[in-house]
């Protein structure tokens, strides 16, 4: 709730009286006026002067008070325990396991990016490139029943060490050797197994590496920091689209360092104009390649964090806000019900945890929607989905 502030008198000063220390200066904020709000105007953290932009012009759009939730939830439904609620909340692994898996209390090996992928395979079998793509490790997100992630560097993909398709080159008969053990035949399952994921890790990496370096260099240019690097590979693997075959892909990026419990004034300023310029920096890269509307950039994150100062920093707390960014938004507006940020609000489980009104079933199904997937799919995406009555958030077009 730094990130996103509220900034007319009465509904600032409520968030400056719950945030104590925390608070950021009114006169610092960077003002925004939503589209269609009938409520207070609302200023960004000072540091993402770039999101601003962004936002003035149409192309970025905030969905308030969103998290995990199984079934919609009051404060006297979670006080009573009459309404069923994410297991394990204010856990940073569990919450995080709830965003990317959208399961509820119904453990699952799969991730809505994952559930996506499988539902469109047979119509992007041609492709080159894998559906999902992680720039940032195996997760949940991606996982699948049947399509395979592929993994990546943040610089791209990650070659076998000691290997040369040079003839002249030592390291040439290493390859030699290595693929005489990978195309051999085996009788067992496993070995076969292994000798497949092996292959086709030599086999994506060589592609695709070739795809992006023979990709014209980006204008653009991106922060020098972890997720600018990431979604610089990301922009030059878009650019790489027609010699790969692209149609649909899901790119996994991540950075971290929100975990607030201290020295949150210090570095703040840091995280959310690192969040903002980099994602800025995608959103001109996409417009360079004129693929701006049809990539769209959003958020998740495991939860928001309390309105209390516990002296100098915040603790785990529930409902956030989230950024989505891209040609295809419709943006310069907020989505959802942004709460009164005050401490015994009616959506205060205490401390200022603020108890989600939009869920994320919600928020995915909206982005589910328009990646291709039909109505009748998307509880299959979102299998919460059902208890909501708003399956379309409406902030894309």
């Amino acid at each position: 709730y730094n990130m996103l502030v509220p900034n007319t008198t009465a509904e600032y000063n409520a968030y400056a009286a719950s945030r104590q220390n925390l608070a950021l200066l009114q006169e610092y904020l960077l003002p925004i006026t939503p589209a269609s709000s009938a409520g207070p105007d609302y200023g960004l953290h000072p540091a993402m002067g770039t999101m601003q932009t962004l936002f003035d012009g149409g192309r970025a759009a905030f969905v308030t008070n969103v998290g995990p939730l199984v079934e919609p939830t009051t404060l006297d439904q979670y006080s009573q325990g009459s309404v069923t609620l994410p297991p394990q909340l204010f856990s940073h692994n569990d919450q995080q396991d709830q965003w990317t898996s959208l399961r509820g209390n119904v453990p699952s090996k799969t991730g809505w990016g994952g559930r996506m992928a499988d539902l469109i395979r047979d119509g992007v079998a041609g492709q080159q490139m894998a559906t999902n793509a992680s720039l940032f490790g195996t997760n949940l997100y991606q996982s699948a029943d049947e399509t395979v992630a592929y993994v990546m560097g943040q610089n791209g993909p990650l070659q076998f060490e000691g290997f040369s398709t040079n003839p002249e080159d030592v390291r040439y008969e290493h390859t030699q050797a290595f693929m005489r053990i990978v195309d051999a035949s085996y009788d067992s399952i496993y070995e076969r197994g292994f000798a497949d994921v092996q292959r086709r890790a030599i086999d994506a990496a060589d592609r695709v590496s070739t795809a992006i370096d023979n990709v014209q260099a980006l204008n653009t240019v991106f922060p020098q920091s972890q997720l600018g690097t990431q979604l610089r590979t990301v922009a030059r693997l878009i650019g790489a689209r027609e010699e790969l075959q692209m149609q649909r892909q899901i790119f996994f990026v991540a950075t971290g360092g929100f975990d607030s419990h201290d020295d949150q004034n210090q570095n703040q300023p840091g995280l959310l104009g690192g969040i903002s310029d980099a994602i800025a920096a995608f959103h001109d890269a996409t417009v360079e390649l004129q693929v701006d509307q049809m990539v769209t950039t959003f958020t998740q994150s495991d939860f928001g964090r309390t309105l209390t100062s516990n002296g100098d920093g915040t603790d785990h707390a529930w409902g956030g806000n989230q950024l989505v960014v891209g040609g295809a938004v419709n943006g310069g507006d907020l989505y959802g019900e942004y709460p009164v940020l005050e401490i015994g609000a009616p959506q205060d489980v205490g401390g200022g945890r603020m108890i989600p009104s939009t869920s994320a079933d919600q928020y995915a199904a909206t982005l589910a929607r328009w990646f291709g997937i039909p109505d009748a799919d998307l509880d299959v995406v979102a299998p919460n989905l059902s208890n909501f009555i708003q399956r379309d958030l409406g902030f894309m077009l």
